[in-house]
């Protein structure tokens, strides 16, 4: 759950904006973890992100959302990113 809320909507710091919205409907969710086979204190989390939370058309954007601060999280000895699903509603917005 903390990596899906650092990697959408967290942030160490206070942000005059966070009062203007409900965070709610941008917050990643984690949905499902299973323990690594073999490996003591391993996990494969999975985390789902809502569509509004990402520009439209920008990979750059949602490459950014998703990935951009969750690596520098102390609370983690390591983190991978093994897989990346975009809806097919997502990818009708980029051009060609």
């Amino acid at each position: 759950a903390a990596v899906a809320a650092e990697s959408s909507t967290g942030t160490w710091t206070t942000v005059w904006t966070d009062g203007l919205t409900s965070l709610d409907r941008y917050k990643g969710r984690c949905y499902q973890i299973e323990s690594v086979a073999g490996e003591e204190n391993q996990y494969i989390a999975y985390v789902a992100y809502p569509l509004d939370l990402f520009e439209e058309g920008s990979v750059t954007n949602m490459f950014t959302s998703i990935v951009g601060n969750v690596f520098g999280f102390k609370a983690l000895r390591a983190l991978r990113l093994e897989d990346l699903r975009i809806p097919p509603a997502y990818s009708k917005t980029f051009q060609g």
